[in-house]
């Protein structure tokens, strides 16, 4: 059936149910003469006189009163289809991928997407932990998290946690005998717990500020770790100095497990950012992940 046949139809069912072309002209948006004219159209076109019509009232014939009992509960039940389409554009579905490291799923990921996860259970998350500066575009994900310096101007970056400090720390076991670094440079001397990042497989290079001083060093030790978790596990077990995020190690710190050094070496820097392609197409469910995460301070 052409669209426009569609259209008389769906006017001829308007009328017939108000008994009423000034009725059915306003709710649907045209003139009255414009309905008058479609009628008197669609009726030239089956043959046969759809509606009566007086100086005062608008009435089906039988031929009217048929069509409209067959058509009316078709074009409900299209109206009801559509409805529900559109409870699903506003209800969030869908899957979200986000790759981030382990410590950012662990303490912002899960812990501010479990609670709303519960309420939209037609939501589905999917972390993956990953150390190296990952393609999200061609890698398919739909988003990713980094420190805000490092993320790529065409992207859209979402701040998700404050501002954040590195820190530098070992176990008590570690520094007996030996004297704690007091310069960067120091490091040189001492055991360290290397990172391999896996995207381009070399070692992690220490980053350190003071006033306007900025220096990336590079550490030797006995161990090799492409994991933070990993990296802490051996800085307790007292296996070297470990170059961890301040949060994932304060509670050690506050407890005696490690001992902090080069605490002035290590200032403030951009916090954790959500971000993803500039020409993505939001879903509601990626909506809802965006605006669960997003800080405010």
């Amino acid at each position: 059936m052409q669209r426009g046949n569609l259209d008389d139809l769906l006017a001829f069912v308007a009328v017939a149910k108000e008994r009423s072309f000034t009725k059915a002209a306003a709710k649907l948006g045209m003139s009255q003469s414009s309905l008058s004219h479609i009628i008197r159209e669609l009726e030239a076109r089956v043959g046969v006189r759809l509606l009566t019509r007086t100086t005062r009232s608008v009435a089906p014939t039988e031929a009217g009163e048929r069509l409209l009992n067959d058509l009316a509960p078709r074009f409900e039940e299209i109206e009801a289809s559509l409805a529900s389409v559109a409870e699903l554009r506003e209800k969030p579905a869908g899957n979200v991928r986000i790759t981030a490291t382990e410590f950012v799923i662990d303490t912002l990921l899960i812990p501010k997407l479990a609670k709303v996860l519960r309420q939209h259970p037609d939501v589905k998350v999917e972390f993956i932990v990953d150390y190296g500066l990952t393609n999200i575009v061609s890698e398919r994900f739909d988003a990713g998290v980094r420190n805000g310096e490092q993320v790529a101007k065409d992207m859209i970056a979402v701040r998700i946690g404050p501002d954040m400090r590195m820190a530098v720390v070992g176990a008590p076991s570690y520094f007996k005998g030996r004297a704690a670094p007091e310069k960067p440079q120091d490091l040189i001397a001492h055991n360290c717990i290397n990172l391999r990042l896996p995207t381009h497989g070399s070692l992690y290079a220490w980053e350190f500020e003071k006033g306007s001083r900025e220096l990336r060093v590079r550490v030797e030790g006995q161990m090799t770790c492409n994991g933070s978790a990993q990296m802490l596990s051996a800085a307790l077990a007292g296996a070297g100095l470990a170059y961890l995020p301040e949060g994932m190690t304060e509670s050690h710190v506050a407890k005696g497990r490690l001992i902090r050094v080069l605490d002035d070496w290590c200032l403030p820097f951009s916090g954790y950012h959500l971000f993803y392609p500039s020409r993505r197409q939001s879903s509601a469910a990626f909506g809802l992940v965006v605006d669960t995460l997003r800080y405010r301070g």
